[in-house]
Parts: structure tokens; C-alpha cells; sequence
């Protein structure tokens, strides 16, 4: 039976289905490799950073809780949670934009994108069963992955199979860990880069947003100084961000139930029915906009990620020129893909440490 036809198969087990899905994920490798790949900062700088891993859980908890309050599918929450960003390369997303840009460079249009990675990685990549690849998820969890980020109209998405219908949103559950995901790596990102000093929170308190969670934490009687101070303030984020999400969105959650017949699916056209209220959404997006530029451009991070990105260009060049250096599965791979796709396929696949280490095996430097 071919894979695109296993969607929907369900064979006994003493799970339920989504649950099945979350053990399936968190079994395979490509779920362990997200330890060791980078979500901002180079995972080997520091061991309290965040990296794929940590930040995936993140999102799952985050998700689950939001989906508890609104009464969603808790287990369809997790698992599309905890796989959402299987598809992403090593370096974080200067990783995955160099990869697509060498892909587009070399003739192949479609580039790379680790949302449609982490689907590939679900169905085409992992290999677990002997008749046919992929995990044999659900659709509903393969739709949450391939569409919980909008606009879900994409090029490299043309041709998909059309029960992933693109003019549709996804289950609710998929809106949910959107948000969740911009939650967890908003204050991760905070936590981590004030930890190590690359942002201050006198860079943060103009925001209202963050005067917000500020006067929480001084009310509890933790002031600006204290070691406490940052623990503080990251949960207090989490903690107006996720209120603000349950209590926006349960109008449309039961709007969507009430006016959506089970089979169907809300036009991709209309507002989603979940999200922030319009103060904290704007608040938000401002804080975003300092943290890209207080943070994501500062310039130790952009010096390692410039590092990470010539190790992403210079193994692209050696597995491309030379395919004897790829390993025996991929060579294999070469008879039924194309080169491009197997190289692009095997570097996202690599960790940060194991990107490095064969840079520095082919070409004899460090990083």
C-alpha cells in the first residue's frame, strides 16, 4: 500500500491514534537529532541554551495547556508540536535559507523550507516500515505539521495531494501550536539572550508589553536587580501571553464548532477563529521587532551564524562535486532522487556538531 494511502490507517492498538502518532515521533532519529541542533544560539556555546529539542518541548507544553482550556484534541496538540520543526537544518534558520538558496542556485526551483521538510521527514524520510516510508501518521497530525504556519500557499507546494487542501485552514489544534510556538520562542529567546548578555531589559521595558509583566513581577515583590528578576519575568510572559490566548480565542473556538460541520474545514480566506487580543497582539509584534534588532542582529550571533552558513555552502559544494563522500544509504538514494535533493536531504539532517565535524574532516578547519 502506498504511503499517501496510510493516512487514514488506523490498525488495533490499546492507543488512540494521535497518541500512537507522539510515540512514533519521539522514537525516531530525527527527533534526537533536534538536541543538537541550533534554535538561535550555537548549541555548543552554552549548556543552558535552548536548542531544537528544548524548544520543541516547549511548544508542546505550551500547547497542550492551551488546548486543555479550550477544550480541543490535547495528544493532536503535542505531536504536531513535537514535530514541527523535525525539517530544520543545523545553524538554525540561517541553515535552512542557505540551503534553499543553493538549491535555487543549482537549477532546482523549489529551494528548501523545514516546514515542508519536517513533512517530508514524516513521510519520505524516516524509514521504519519495510513496504512503504514514513512514520504512518494521521492526516490530521501531517496536516497540523504541513500547515500550522500561514499563508499555507506556497510553491513548493504545488502538487501536493489535494486532501491537503491549501484553500482550508488546518484543525484548530494546528492554529493552537502556531501561537504556542511563537509564545515558547519569544521568552526562551529573552531568557537565553539575557542570560548571556546579548540583550538587556532595558531594551525590553519601552515595550508595553513587557511593562506588563514587569509591574507582575515587581508585585510579587522581585525587583529589576534580583538574580530572580529574569525567571520571574520569563514566566510572567508566558504566563499574560497564554491568558490572553485562551480567553481571546474561546468565542471562536466555539463560533468554529458551532458553524463547521465535523467534515469540513474553515475557508483560508477568513480570520482564524484563535489568537491574542488586538492590545497583546500588538504588543507582541513590537517586541518581536526589538528583539530582531536587539538580539537576532547582534553581532555575535550573526558572526556564528556566518560561520555556520560557509559550513552549510562549503558541504553542499563537496557532496554535489564528489557523491562518493555521501553515505552509502544516500548514495543508494541517488538512483531514485535527485543529487540536489539527496545532499540538501542529508545535510538538514545533520547536527550542528556533526556539520562541523565534517567540515573540519573534508577541508581540515575548524569553525
Amino acid at each position: 500500500m502506498h504511503p499517501s494511502q496510510r493516512f487514514y490507517s488506523f490498525e488495533e492498538d490499546f492507543r488512540d491514534p494521535y497518541s500512537r502518532d507522539r510515540d512514533r515521533v519521539i522514537h525516531c532519529s530525527s527527533f534526537r537529532r533536534l538536541e543538537y541542533k541550533t534554535q538561535v544560539f550555537l548549541n555548543h556555546e552554552g549548556d543552558y541554551f535552548r536548542t531544537r529539542l528544548t524548544h520543541s518541548l516547549e511548544v508542546s507544553q505550551i500547547a497542550r495547556t492551551l488546548s486543555r482550556m479550550l477544550g480541543l484534541n490535547e495528544t493532536l496538540a503535542e505531536v504536531i508540536a513535537l514535530s514541527h520543526d523535525l525539517g530544520h537544518t543545523p545553524f538554525g534558520h540561517v541553515g535552512g535559507d542557505e540551503l534553499d538558496r543553493l538549491l535555487k542556485a543549482d537549477g532546482r526551483p523549489l529551494g528548501f523550507e523545514h516546514n515542508f521538510q519536517s513533512f517530508r521527514v514524516l513521510t519520505k524520510l524516516e524509514k521504519r516500515y519495510k513496504d512503504f516510508d514514513g512514520l504512518n501518521l494521521t492526516f490530521a497530525t501531517l496536516e497540523g505539521v504541513l500547515k500550522h504556519s500561514y499563508p499555507y500557499k506556497k510553491p513548493f507546494l504545488e502538487g501536493l495531494d489535494r486532501r491537503f487542501d491549501l484553500d482550508k485552514h488546518p484543525s484548530l489544534e494546528a492554529m493552537v501550536v502556531d501561537h504556542a510556538d511563537e509564545i515558547a520562542y519569544t521568552s526562551h529567546d529573552i531568557d537565553d539572550g539575557v542570560k548571556y548578555g546579548l540583550i538587556s531589559f532595558e531594551d525590553l521595558l519601552d515595550n508595553r508589553l513587557c511593562q506588563s509583566v514587569d509591574q507582575m513581577v515587581q508585585k510579587e515583590g522581585v525587583e529589576r536587580g534580583e538574580k530572580l528578576y529574569r525567571n520571574r519575568f520569563v514566566a510572567g510572559l508566558i504566563k499574560i501571553l497564554v491568558e490572553d490566548f485562551i480567553e481571546n480565542s474561546k468565542e471562536g473556538v466555539n463560533r468554529y464548532r458551532a458553524e463547521t460541520p465535523l467534515s469540513a474545514a474553515l475557508d483560508a480566506s477568513l480570520p482564524l477563529p484563535v489568537g491574542f487580543s488586538k492590545e497583546v497582539g500588538r504588543g507582541l509584534k513590537e517586541l518581536k521587532k526589538v528583539m530582531y534588532q536587539k538580539l537576532y542582529r547582534h553581532e555575535k550571533i550573526i558572526g556564528k551564524m556566518y560561520a555556520g552558513k560557509q559550513c552549510i555552502q562549503a558541504l553542499y559544494r563537496a557532496f554535489t562535486e564528489d557523491e562518493g563522500l555521501l553515505p552509502p544509504h544516500h548514495r543508494e538514494l541517488l538512483e531514485v532522487r535527485l543529487k540536489q535533493r539527496v545532499v540538501a536531504d542529508y545535510i538538514a539532517s545533520m547536527t550542528d556538531r556533526s556539520a562541523m565535524k565534517r567540515y573540519h574532516d573534508l577541508y581540515g578547519l575548524t569553525l
